[in-house]
């Protein structure tokens, strides 16, 4: 600094030293012009290696995630014991002589049906009759729908001020259901 060779400036307490350019040559108009040249010809440089980059990039990711040729032949191997597995059940189908017609299909389904819907109703007789019963002394024979949806208008009218639950009120008056001994209703196909 005290040669002239570099320049100090204090700013406070600190000093900064940096070059001077007065001593530097000045470079001619066509000089910036070459040398502005080759900073955008290495721009362009730099933003297709980048861009390659990020392509390598994009490919190399792609094949960390695709399968490696001995994971792919396990892959395949796998695929045709699969293939050959059913291949086999579907001839073991085929050649069956216990094939159930369409119509046969459709009985069963129907007879089903009236199954379930003549459980349902036994269900809500059963419960609706067994509290009439047990709560009026009702002898019944053969309990009528009228009957049924009296008893169970009777039982939301009793439950509505009952203190307990549902479930506790059956327990107290003895009334079982299909749910406490785990059988549940098929479900329709």
């Amino acid at each position: 600094a005290q040669q002239g060779r570099i320049r100090e400036k204090a700013y406070g307490k600190q000093k900064i030293y940096f070059a001077d350019q007065e001593q530097l040559p000045a470079a001619s108009d066509a000089e910036l012009r070459g040398l502005d040249g080759e900073i955008a010809a290495r721009s362009a440089q730099l933003q297709a290696l980048q861009q390659s980059c990020r392509h390598m990039e994009a490919e190399l990711k792609d094949l960390n995630g695709s399968m490696t040729t001995p994971e792919m032949v396990k892959e395949i191997e796998a695929l045709r014991k699969d293939c050959a597995s059913y291949t086999e059940k579907l001839e073991r189908i085929k050649s069956a002589t216990n094939h159930v017609t369409p119509e046969e299909k459709e009985k069963v389904c129907q007879e089903q049906q009236l199954y379930r819907r003549e459980w349902r109703r036994r269900k809500r007789m059963v419960l609706a009759g067994g509290l009439g019963v047990i709560l009026l002394g009702w002898a019944l024979h053969s309990p009528s729908h009228a009957l049924s949806r009296q008893a169970t208008e009777l039982l939301d009218a009793i439950l509505e001020g009952y203190p307990k639950s549902k479930k506790q009120f059956f327990e107290e008056v003895g009334i079982e259901t299909d749910e406490e001994h785990g059988v549940v209703l098929p479900a329709a196909p």
